[in-house]
Order: C-alpha cells, then sequence, then structure tokens
C-alpha cells in the first residue's frame, strides 16, 4: 500500500520532467547562440601582437642610433648626444623591461597598445625637438605609429594616436632646438615653408590613418563574418548529429517501450474496477504512449540517419524538407519543377551546408512575403537553377548591390539581425560551387542558385 501511496507523485514527477525537456533544449540552443556571440566578441580583442611592437620598437631604436652617429661623427654636426642618448635608452629599456616580464601577454588590448604607440610619438617627439623640430626632415617618422595604429586599433584609439601626432607635430613647429649643423652654421627656414610642411604631415596622417584603418576594417569584419559562418555551420552539424542519435535512440528504445505497455495493459485488464491502482496504471499506459509518439516524431527527422555521403536527396525533396522549419503560419511554400519530362532530378547530400545555405534564403524570403514563396527547379545536362521567389516588397534598390557582403541587412527596426544571413547562405552555397544572384522583379523579390554541370555530376555522384 505505501508503494500505490508514492507511485502517484512519482509518475507525475516523470511527466512533468518530459514536458520541461523541451523547454530545457531551447535554453540550451539559446545559451549556445550566446556563447558564440560572446565567442566572436573575444575573438576582437587582443588583436594586437606586442612581440611585433617590440620589433617595431627596436628597429626604431636601431634607426635613431644610426642617424645620430651618422650625423654626429659622419657629417660633423653638432647634436646634443647626452640627452638624445637618454632618450633611446628610454625605448631601450622600456624593451628590456616589457620582455623580462614572467607571463608577457602574447596579445595585447587596446589600451594598454595605444599607451605603447604614444610612447613612441612622446619619444620621437623629444628627439626631434632636440634636433630642429619640423625642420628636421626624419619628422615624417612619426607617420610610422600613425599606421601601426590605424592597423591594429579600434576607432577611439586610431582617433587618440593621430590626435597625439599632430598635437606633437604643431608644438615642434614652434618650439624646438637649432637644427644641428656644421660648425657655427645655423639653417634657416621659412616660416612659411615650415606651415606647409606642418600641413603635410597632418594631412597625411589623416589621410593615411583613415586609409589603412578603412581597409583593415573591411579585413575584420570578413574574418568575423566568416567565423560566424564557421560558428553557423558548426551548430548545424551538431544539430544534425544530435538528429541521428535521437533517431537511433528511438529505434533501440521502441522495443522495451512496447513491452512495458503490453504489461501494463495485462495488469489494467486483470485489477477489479474498484482497485486503487487503476489510475496509476492507466497514467503508465497514457505516458507509455506519449513516449512512443514522441520517438516516433524523432525517427520521422528528416535529418541523415547516417554521416554516409551516398545518402542522398532529390534537390525538390530537400527543398520542402527544408522550408518546414523557416516558413511562417500563414505563408504557402511551393516548389515548382521546370525540367524535361523523364529528366531525372539532381540528388544531393542533404548535409549542414545545404540545410543551412537553403535554409537562410528561404527563411528571409517567408519573413518577407505577404502569402507565399515559390521554389522553381530547373535543370539541364549543363546546369541546375533554382529561383527562390516571394510575393513581399522585394529588396530595397539600393542593397542589391551589396547583397551577400558581410553586415548588410535591409530591416528598418533594430532586431536581433546581425546582416549575416544572406552573407552565410552564399559563402555555403558557393562552397558546393553554387552561383547565387539577387534581384527584383516587378512583384516580387528573388534570390537565383545556379550550379555548373561538374557540381551536378558530382552530386549525383554523391
Amino acid at each position: 500500500m505505501t508503494m500505490t501511496d508514492n507511485a502517484q507523485p512519482v509518475f507525475t514527477e516523470r511527466s512533468a520532467a518530459i514536458k520541461a525537456d523541451g523547454a530545457q533544449r531551447d535554453a540550451a540552443l539559446r545559451l549556445s547562440e550566446g556563447a558564440d556571440r560572446l565567442k566572436m566578441r573575444s575573438s576582437r580583442r587582443g588583436r594586437v601582437s606586442q612581440r611585433l611592437l617590440i620589433l617595431h620598437r627596436w628597429i626604431a631604436v636601431a634607426g635613431q642610433t644610426i642617424a645620430v652617429l651618422a650625423v654626429q661623427y659622419g657629417l660633423a654636426f653638432d647634436v646634443p648626444l647626452i640627452p638624445v642618448a637618454t632618450l633611446i635608452a628610454a625605448s631601450v629599456l622600456l624593451n628590456v623591461v616589457v620582455m623580462m616580464q614572467p607571463r608577457r601577454p602574447s596579445r595585447l588590448d587596446d589600451r594598454t597598445a595605444t599607451a605603447y604607440l604614444a610612447f613612441d610619438i612622446l619619444q620621437l617627439s623629444a628627439l626631434l625637438y632636440l634636433t630642429g623640430g619640423l625642420q628636421n626632415p626624419f619628422a615624417v617618422l612619426m607617420l610610422a605609429p600613425v599606421t601601426v595604429a590605424a592597423t591594429m586599433l579600434a576607432q577611439q584609439a586610431v582617433i587618440a594616436i593621430v590626435s597625439l601626432a599632430i598635437l606633437c607635430f604643431s608644438v615642434l613647429m614652434v618650439f624646438h632646438q637649432p637644427l644641428p649643423g656644421p660648425g657655427d652654421v645655423a639653417w634657416i627656414i621659412p616660416p612659411i615653408y615650415l606651415a606647409g610642411f606642418w600641413t603635410a604631415l597632418a594631412l597625411a596622417c589623416l589621410f593615411i590613418s583613415a586609409y589603412v584603418y578603412l581597409l583593415e576594417r573591411e579585413a575584420r569584419r570578413m574574418s568575423d563574418a566568416l567565423n560566424a559562418t564557421q560558428i553557423a555551420l558548426g551548430r548545424e552539424q551538431q544539430m544534425s548529429a544530435l538528429g541521428a542519435l535521437a533517431a537511433a535512440a528511438a529505434h533501440e528504445l521502441g522495443s522495451p517501450l512496447s513491452t512495458m505497455r503490453m504489461i501494463a495493459k495485462e495488469i489494467a485488464r486483470d485489477l477489479p474496477p474498484d482497485s486503487e491502482l487503476n489510475d496509476d496504471v492507466q497514467l503508465l499506459i497514457s505516458e507509455s504512449d506519449r513516449c512512443r509518439h514522441i520517438l516516433t516524431e524523432l525517427s520521422e527527422r528528416p535529418e541523415p540517419s547516417s554521416a554516409n555521403p551516398f545518402d542522398t536527396m532529390a534537390l525538390p525533396i530537400i527543398l520542402d524538407e527544408v522550408a518546414k522549419p523557416y516558413i511562417p503560419k500563414g505563408i504557402r511554400f511551393q516548389v515548382e519543377i521546370d525540367a524535361a519530362e523523364h529528366s531525372p532530378p539532381p540528388r544531393s547530400f542533404f548535409g549542414p551546408e545545404i540545410q543551412h545555405g537553403f535554409g537562410n534564403i528561404i527563411q528571409n524570403a517567408g519573413q518577407f512575403a505577404k502569402h507565399q514563396v515559390l521554389a522553381r527547379v530547373h535543370w539541364t545536362d549543363a546546369l541546375v537553377s533554382v529561383v527562390i521567389e516571394d510575393d513581399g516588397p522585394g529588396f530595397p534598390p539600393y542593397l542589391l548591390d551589396r547583397l551577400g557582403e558581410p553586415y548588410v541587412s535591409g530591416r528598418l527596426q533594430a532586431t536581433e539581425s546581425l546582416g549575416l544571413g544572406v552573407f552565410i547562405a552564399q559563402t555555403l552555397l558557393e562552397g558546393l560551387g553554387a552561383d547565387l544572384q539577387f534581384a527584383n522583379k516587378p512583384t516580387v523579390g528573388h534570390v537565383e542558385v545556379e550550379t555548373r554541370d561538374e557540381l551536378r555530376g558530382r552530386r549525383r555522384n554523391g
């Protein structure tokens, strides 16, 4: 009797656990996506190589030392050796101290790298102050740390370095020691020339830093977008593997679950109608039926049951399966075939590249469609073409030439979208040999995915 009293709470807790399983799986996916975002953000930090900055400073020290010795002893110009040597020694001391750190990081954040480059600018400015200011032709070397900053640092750090360099140029134009010369010879340079030289250096700082920073930013954006593609592809591969594992588990658990259900029915048939165990046995039967239904759904999922590359599907069926989770309610999805009557459809392995590539495009069409999304499939012996159309407003004209680039989105409202969906789809499908084209028709927007003959043959052969 004690077992009977405790049976109901036990079954109820198990039932609640089964119901909570879906919510836990969704929460795990959200945590995985959040971890992926944090991983991408963290990959943007620590881009500056400390080893590269140390090497840059050693080169500067060597160049400054050679220049001073050549001017002092080669040209016999009067250079203030003691203060100049002190400044050069300061750079050497900084490098030695940094290199002797027991746990020296290989990468620096923007703040530390900005401090190092600011030191280099101030050290070079002090040397120029002692050797003629802007009259010294070596003043152009101030552009070196500016260029390094534009290549490695974030926008705020680049602005700080450029501002510091221009400020030093301005001070050196007015305040400086005489330019070293032979004997008592004093160099007299017209102020208008110095003003022009200052203008040239300031404009060079602005132009070089802006140009280099924009080029580097595009490279960073492309690198981040490719990282996002790899993360998305890895997630799809994990989900595909989970689907195969779930199907295998459903197959293995089917027999023992049927045995348990059969025994429960026999117990229910043998119990008297007024038995206290009837409710518990009926709950056991209903929960076993629910488990069998869940296992049936898992075994019928469209993920491939194995990683065998010869497990292929016809392209129209692939499009129909891919569209199921992405088409919203109220939107009709249809696949139309435009090919010769007896021509067999092209086949492809139903892998994560195909799923995520076509899935992103179909999802985008479904989000903007009014009533339907149409996938028109055409193939010949030379090519395979898939045109995905929706009856929505179409692509904004100003974005047509930029579609396929990372971080480009036509949504007017702020959403969680990063503008990477089309880029990821294009990267994955082009990796399979496809060619994507985006266009607007008079009433619909569409995407055309075209593959060449060699890809079609490779798909047919697995």
